[in-house]
């Protein structure tokens, strides 16, 4: 664990976003984090699967690259 240095105008908009979705400020920036890393990974899917590819992920034992990536992979062989 480490420490991520952001700017003012961003850490309101966490305060904010934490507060308006009942998380900590910490959550509401790892969730972001995650959202973020999962739309650069797969830009191809919209907000509402890249969700479901979390809770997928989370079922299967955690938010990890690995573990992200056979959910993804398992998604792709059901819609085939």
């Amino acid at each position: 664990m480490g420490i991520v240095k952001i700017s003012d105008v961003m850490h309101e908009n966490l305060r904010v976003a934490s507060g308006a979705l009942s998380r900590s400020i910490n959550a509401q920036a790892e969730h972001w984090m995650r959202i973020g890393m999962l739309a650069e990974l797969h830009p191809h899917l919209p907000h509402n699967e890249l969700t479901q590819l979390l809770i997928r992920a989370e079922q299967a034992g955690g938010f990890d690259l690995h573990t992200v990536s056979t959910c993804m992979d398992e998604r792709l062989e059901a819609a085939r």
